[in-house]
Formats: structure tokens, sequence, C-alpha cells
């Protein structure tokens, strides 16, 4: 229920969650819709250099950084802007909602590792179970390279996770995100650059580049540090599970692509396996 507190608006943490990972997944679905024109590499540059400017802009960091901190910046800088890019990959060839369910397994798998409760290997099975039925054994219309892109933007958002983790032990967290957003901005531009994707760059393109990074950066972001003063880890964690369902919902309602009933079974498995993972973890493992 939503109250007013001192004329301010306050939205429950729920609420907050949800139209995040609505943000979130509409703009995939929007940078998608541009892939036709600028190619998945061009996309990608776009909403990665769009998101470090807007974060500038709002945060402001000190880049009076010491060695340690500027390591432990780049390597997390290049993970962030290399997963961004190869999750674009992946989507390009595979609809959106296989392509978060199959990048969904990397911080699943890392929470499963976090602990040795038996439990677990419920949870394991289920994520084995929903990436199987995804897997092109037989006749599949399921493009494997792209499958095989989105498992690693998986090994990569885990990654990401590890060294956001340390990275904020060095630093305030909106300085660590800033600073690896433009590090990773300036690894994936020459990569855009190159690939020739940007030579029809006009105004449309960039304000809609700008409209990516708004709806899967800057209005997430935002949103999830609001809901996590009012969640616990757990709590979010399990929230952050419906990701995959969001993005199958999001490719269905303004992509057209339809999945199959196994594939909408394998959405469901990552899922229940995420979410039991998470909720019956004793140190959870938060997806922000």
């Amino acid at each position: 229920m939503i109250k007013y507190s001192r004329n301010k608006l306050i939205i429950p943490a729920v609420p907050l969650v949800l139209l995040s990972m609505i943000s979130l997944q509409g703009g995939a679905s929007i940078a998608k819709y541009l892939f036709p024109v600028l190619g998945a590499t061009g996309t990608a540059t776009l909403r990665v250099a769009f998101s470090a400017l807007m974060l500038l802009a709002v945060f402001r960091p000190n880049f009076r950084l010491n060695k340690k901190q500027w390591l432990a910046c780049l390597a997390y800088g290049i993970c962030l802007g290399t997963m961004n890019l190869v999750f674009y990959l992946a989507i390009r060839r595979i609809p959106l909602g296989l392509g978060v369910t199959l990048e969904f397994t990397g911080p699943l798998v890392l929470g499963l590792f976090a602990s040795r409760r038996p439990l677990d290997l419920l949870w394991a099975l289920l994520a084995c179970i929903g990436i199987a039925l995804i897997a092109p054994w037989q006749h599949s219309s399921i493009d494997v390279l792209g499958a095989a892109l989105a498992i690693l933007a998986g090994v990569l958002w885990a990654s990401y996770i590890v060294l956001g983790g340390k990275v904020s032990r060095l630093m305030k967290s909106g300085d660590a995100v800033t600073i690896g957003m433009c590090i990773g901005s300036l690894f994936v531009l020459p990569i855009g650059i190159f690939s020739g994707d940007l030579t029809v760059l006009d105004l449309r393109l960039i304000l809609l580049g700008i409209v990516v990074a708004l709806l899967t950066s800057a209005i997430p972001f935002t949103l999830e540090m609001r809901a996590l003063k009012q969640l616990s880890a757990p709590h979010f964690g399990i929230l952050m599970s419906l990701h995959p369902a969001f993005g199958a919902l999001s490719g269905l309602l303004f992509l057209g692509e339809h999945l199959s009933i196994a594939q909408w079974v394998s959405v469901a498995c990552v899922i229940a396996a995420s979410a039991g993972a998470t909720y019956f973890s004793r140190k959870p493992v938060t997806l922000d």
C-alpha cells in the first residue's frame, strides 16, 4: 500500500523491485529492437556509455584512488562492460526470456557454491533440469552460439558480483559503480567504434540509446537501492529470481518471442531453484 510521510510518497519495497525488473527487461526489449540498425555491439556501447554519463552526473565520484582501488575498479569495470556486450550478443540470437534465464544461472551457481547444505542439491537439480530443457539436444530452433554466449554472460555476472563485493569494501558503493561503469564504457567503446555499427548514428538513435540506458541502469539501480532499505537480503534475492519470468514476458509482449511449453518450464525451474537457494541459504547472495 502506498503511503505518504511529510508530503513524501513512500512506495513499498515489493512494487519497487517489480518496477525495477519491468524497467530493466523493457529496456532490454528496446535494445533488441535497435539490433537491426545498430547491431548488438553498437547498442551495448550506447547503453554502457550513456549509463556511465548518468552515473557520473548523479554520484560525481572521487577519482583520486590508490593503486589497489584502481586495480579493483579496472577488473570490475572490464567485467561489467564485457558482461553487457556478451549478453546483447546472446539475445541477438535467442529470445530475451531464454537469454535472461541462461544468464541467471551464473549468480545461481555462485549462490549454490557459497553453501554446503544438503538441500542445495535440490536447487542444483532444478537448475540443471531448467538448462537441460533449453539445450538444443535434438531438432531445436535455439541457436547454440547464442545459448553459449548467454551462459558466458552468466559467468561474467557471477564474476561481477564477486568483484563488486571486493571493490565495495575498498570504497563507496556509488563511486565504485560509477568508476566501474566508466572503465567498462572505455573498454567497450573502441569495440563499438571499430565494429562500424555506430556509423549510422543519428539523433533518434542517440535518444533511444539514452532511453535504454535509463531503463536498464539508472531507473533499476535507483529503485533497487530504495527497496533494499526496506527489504532483507534474502527477500530481495527471492524477488530478483523473477527476472527470467519478466524477461520472457517482455520478449513475448514487445518482441513477439513465443516460448514453447518446455522452455516456459525451464524458466520456472530456474526461478524455483534461485528462490529456494536464496531463501534457505544462511548467507544469501544479493543480486544488486
